[in-house]
């Protein structure tokens, strides 16, 4: 199953794709609520170049690493990767009148239903596009 997402971001796309792909940037904005947070990031962007962010909760009590390999990436329009259990991930900058529109399709993962999958993603998607907004 595909879960597509997306935001639009008033910005230019300059700004959005740097915001997006700056490991200091995404440990200000990668988290789907306050009790959540990115210690640390890393970005190789670059197609078959590796990324990494540490997600976990703030008391420190669980976390992951989600993390995976680029398989496309078209300068400031299109981020293809793969995640580490296989999952692909496709990430779309699009132009529109007022900024731009950021679209993710992903499949889903089985341990958690579409919904709270959405939720989430959407959550983080939100964050980044109010964290490029209030950078201007």
């Amino acid at each position: 199953m595909k879960i597509t997402i997306e935001t639009t971001v008033h910005a230019p796309i300059d700004r959005v794709w740097a915001t997006w792909n700056d490991p200091r940037a995404i440990e200000q904005w990668n988290a789907a609520s306050p009790d959540w947070h990115t210690p640390r990031a890393s970005v190789d962007l670059r197609e078959g170049g590796k990324f990494c962010a540490r997600m976990q909760a703030r008391d420190g009590s669980v976390g992951f690493d989600f993390e995976g390999t680029y398989t496309l990436v078209a300068p400031q329009r299109l981020i293809e990767y793969t995640l580490g259990d296989g999952r692909a991930v496709r990430v779309e900058f699009i132009p529109v009148a007022n900024g731009i529109t950021v679209r993710e399709s992903f499949d889903a993962e089985d341990s958690h239903g579409a919904e709270q999958q959405r939720q989430g993603w959407q959550a983080i998607l939100d964050n980044f596009a109010r964290h490029v907004e209030h950078r201007a």
